[in-house]
C-alpha cells in the first residue's frame, strides 16, 4: 500500500505496485510540486466561521487548483467577513504568500490546525510572507523594518535623500500640522536651523534671489504674536498732529484759539480758518527710519462754528529737507479733502481719508518734512459759511521695516 510524504503528501511508490499506473501517479506528484512551488488559489472565507483549507494527497490532487488549497504557494482570501475568523492550514512545515483581500473590517488569523494561538493576523488589504514550523506561523517580514505604503511605521536613523512631501504633514493624532502649497518654478524657500545650548533656532529665507523677505500672513482679523503678545510689523502707521502743534503761517495764518464749551468741560485748542479767505498753518515731522519715504494721506478733525451745513474744503502739501538743504523751498502739490458740516456747533467732525500726498524734494532717512495745511475758503467748492475750527489732523504713512534699527 502506498505511503505519502509528510509535508506535500506526495505518494511514495512501493516496489511492484501500481503496475501500468505509474505515469498517472508521477504526473499527480508533479502537479502537486508545481502547485506548491508556483500555484495560486483564491479561497472564499466569507462569513464569521473559521475555515480549514482543503488538504489532500497527491493522488487526489489530479490537477493544480482548488481541489487541494493547502498545497499552493499563493493563497488569496476573499469574501465579506461578518466576524473575526481563523484560517487553518496543515500542522506541518511550509511557507506561503498570503493576501487578505476580504472586506467587512474583521480580523483574519492564519494558523496551523490545532494551534490557533500561534497564528499570524493578516491585515485586511495586506500581503504577507509566512512560514510554518508545524505549530507556529511566523511572519517573515515582521520586525524586518520594512516600510509599507499604507502601514503605520516609525523610521529611525534613516536618511531620506531629496524626499517629496505631499500637501500636508500630520501630527501623531492624524490632524493637519502643516499645509504645503507648491509654486511652479520656485527658486526661493525657507530654511530651518536648530541651535546649540544658549542659542535660538532660526527660520531663514534662502534661495536664488539676492534679497528675500519673509511673508507671515494672519487669517482674517488674526494678528502675529510672539510669546502671546501681538508683534509689530511693517505697514500703515499714524501720527496725530493736534492744532496746538501747528503754527499759523506768517502770511494769511489761521487764528489759534482756546474755545471753552462749558465750564469744567473740555476746552478746545483749535485753529480757526476763515470762511472767505484762504488761511494756512504749518508743522513739521521727522519721520522714523522705518518710513518707506513714499506718499502719505491725512484725515481732518474739526468742529463748525455755525449751524451752516455747507462743504468745507481742506488741503495738505509737504516738502522734505535734508541736512545741508535750504529750507526756503516750495511745497509739493496740494491734495484736497472735503467734509460737509453737520450743522451743530461744537460737534466734532472727522473727514474721510485724503488721496495720496506726494512729498516734494527727495524724502530720505534723517530728513525733516514740512507741511502746509490750509482751508481753501476762496474755492467755489468750499460752501461752509462759518469759521472751521480745526482740532488736528491724522497723518498716515507706511513703514517697510518693523523698527528703526
Amino acid at each position: 500500500m502506498s505511503a505519502y510524504t509528510t509535508r506535500l503528501k506526495l505518494e511514495k511508490q512501493v516496489s511492484g505496485e501500481n503496475s501500468g499506473n505509474w505515469g498517472n501517479l508521477v504526473n499527480y506528484v508533479l502537479n502537486r510540486i508545481d502547485s506548491t512551488v508556483r500555484g495560486y488559489v483564491a479561497v472564499s472565507v466569507a462569513g464569521s466561521a473559521n475555515v480549514t483549507l482543503v488538504s489532500n494527497t497527491s493522488t487526489t490532487n489530479t490537477s493544480e487548483g482548488a481541489d487541494d488549497q493547502v498545497h499552493n504557494k499563493v493563497i488569496e482570501f476573499t469574501g465579506a467577513l461578518t466576524g473575526a475568523i481563523h484560517v487553518f492550514t496543515d500542522a506541518v512545515e511550509g511557507d506561503y504568500t498570503l493576501f487578505n483581500n476580504t472586506s467587512g473590517s474583521y480580523a483574519l488569523t492564519f494558523a496551523n490546525t490545532g494551534h490557533a494561538a500561534n497564528g499570524v493576523a493578516i491585515t485586511q488589504g495586506q500581503k504577507a510572507l509566512v512560514y510554518t514550523t508545524g505549530s507556529t506561523i511566523v511572519d517573515v517580514l515582521a520586525g524586518a523594518g520594512l516600510a509599507t505604503l499604507t502601514g503605520t511605521q516609525t523610521l529611525t536613523n534613516k536618511t531620506l535623500t531629496a524626499p517629496k512631501i505631499g500637501t500636508s504633514i500630520l501630527d501623531t493624532g492624524g490632524n493637519e500640522l502643516f499645509l504645503l502649497t507648491a509654486t511652479g518654478s520656485a527658486v526661493n524657500q525657507l530654511t530651518y536651523n536648530n541651535a546649540s545650548t544658549g542659542n535660538n533656532p532660526t527660520f531663514t529665507a534662502s534661495g536664488d534671489d539676492t534679497n528675500i523677505g519673509l511673508n507671515l500672513v494672519p487669517k482674517g482679523t488674526g494678528v502675529l504674536q510672539g510669546a502671546g503678545s501681538a508683534l509689530k510689523i511693517a505697514g500703515l502707521e499714524t501720527i496725530w498732529i493736534p492744532a496746538s502743534a501747528m503754527y499759523p503761517s506768517t502770511t494769511n495764518g489761521a487764528d489759534p484759539q482756546q474755545v471753552e464749551t462749558t465750564a469744567t468741560r473740555p476746552d478746545m485748542k483749535v485753529l480757526d480758518y476763515d470762511a472767505s479767505t484762504t488761511e494756512f498753518a504749518q508743522f513739521s515731522v521727522a519721520f522714523p527710519k522705518s518710513w518707506n519715504e513714499g506718499t502719505v494721506t491725512y484725515q481732518v478733525f474739526w468742529t463748525p462754528s455755525s449751524t451752516n451745513t455747507g462743504d468745507c474744503m481742506f488741503a495738505l502739501q509737504g516738502v522734505a529737507v535734508g541736512d545741508g538743504d535750504t529750507i526756503d523751498v516750495a511745497y509739493g502739490t496740494k491734495i484736497y479733502v472735503t467734509d460737509a458740516a453737520i450743522g451743530t456747533v461744537e460737534d466734532q467732525q472727522v473727514s474721510g481719508v485724503s488721496g495720496a500726498v506726494t512729498i516734494a524734494g527727495s524724502p530720505a532717512v534723517d530728513q525733516q518734512t514740512y507741511f502746509n495745511f490750509l482751508r481753501s475758503a476762496d474755492s467755489v467748492s468750499d460752501t461752509f459759511t462759518g469759521d472751521a475750527r480745526v482740532l488736528g489732523i491724522k497723518i498716515f504713512y507706511t513703514t517697510d521695516a518693523a523698527n528703526d534699527a
